[in-house]
């Protein structure tokens, strides 16, 4: 599972002295790239409907296509195709002083009417021990990181939370029966924390349609306190086909019952899930559709870029450690794409 690096840029929004939100209330269908003059804070439906969501500048593509533009300007066009495109920015532990980083980047979201969507990524046992090993030592840091990312949003702009990517499909791959609890427990926790917010909707991570059975999510969720979220989100970093996600997604929200939508990550499934399901840098494959908000009486509420493409998933398949920036991987996902 990868995650982006600190964008450096932010740390000047954070000095900028920005006015709070506007109160008109937007109604509109815009595109997520569109910059909106007005919205209300406080979150009463879909969060992606009538807002645009914020793309820093310095990302990992932003940064190679700097580097390549003169000597290469077919290769970064190419990478223009991902750096151009809005996409989360990943928090852990790598992000320093939580609170203040995702205050600059509030900060720099409002100077551009937009909304930020972050990835928080810090659990205790994150991953598994596997490529992205790491996250909280234990459960009271775990609070008082997500109590210092509430406080960083703040209750005058809205934010996007995409809550623990792995940490439901992994509950009960490394965990014994008291871990797992903890687990849920600290995940129910961090949504109670999050969505006191006015301006903050959730979505805790669902895994996808390959790892656990629907079922067997749905009572996972519900144990994270779903109901209390705006939902779930579903193929983060991963590479599983719309279709087959949306055929998951339903049945998921029809098991927990109540309002509960998703959102799923199409940064990287426009040529579906590799032959033999591989998760990590696998070859052949394409970015997927563009950031779509959806508006059509589904629980679906939009397809959104959860993973930065062109980062590594870990060192496998020739990439970099993972979250680092793998060259011809972005190549491959962009010539790749169908748009």
């Amino acid at each position: 599972m990868g995650f982006g690096t600190l964008r450096l840029c932010l740390l000047l929004a954070g000095v900028l002295g920005v006015t709070t939100a506007c109160k008109k209330k937007d109604t509109g269908g815009a595109s997520d790239t569109a910059a909106l003059t007005d919205f209300e804070v406080e979150v009463t439906g879909n969060p992606f409907q009538g807002v645009g969501i914020f793309l820093p500048s310095y990302t990992n593509a932003d940064q190679a296509r700097r580097r390549i533009q003169d000597q290469n300007p077919a290769e970064a066009e190419l990478v223009s195709k991902i750096a151009d495109t809005p996409q989360a920015r990943w928090l852990g532990e790598w992000s320093g002083d939580v609170e203040v980083t995702v205050r600059n980047t509030i900060n720099a979201a409002r100077l551009s009417k937009q909304v930020p969507l972050f990835i928080a990524y810090n659990i205790p046992n994150r991953d598994c021990g596997q490529y992205s090993a790491g996250g909280a030592a234990e459960a009271t840091a775990y609070q008082t990181w997500i109590r210092g990312l509430a406080a960083g949003i703040g209750r005058d702009w809205r934010a996007i939370v995409v809550l623990e990517p792995d940490a439901l499909g992994h509950l009960t791959q490394c965990l014994d029966g008291d871990a797992q609890a903890a687990r849920l427990a600290m995940l129910r926790q961090a949504v109670e924390t999050l969505e006191a917010l006015p301006g903050v909707a959730v979505y805790i991570d669902a895994g996808h349609s390959r790892w656990v059975p629907a079922d067997q999510m749905a009572e996972r969720l519900q144990g994270a306190g779903v109901g209390l979220a705006r939902g779930f989100a579903l193929n983060t970093s991963n590479f599983i086909a719309d279709d087959e996600l949306i055929t998951y997604g339903n049945e998921i929200s029809s098991r927990v019952g109540g309002d509960v939508h998703y959102v799923i990550d199409s940064s990287r499934n426009g040529n579906g899930a590799a032959p033999d399901n591989q998760w990590c840098n696998p070859p052949g494959r394409a970015l997927g559709r563009r950031p779509t908000v959806v508006n059509d009486g589904s629980k679906l509420d939009a397809f959104a870029w959860l993973k930065s493409p062109g980062e590594s998933d870990g060192s496998c398949n020739g990439g970099p450690a993972a979250g680092q920036w793998y060259h011809e991987m972005a190549l491959e996902l962009a010539r790749n794409a169908k748009w």
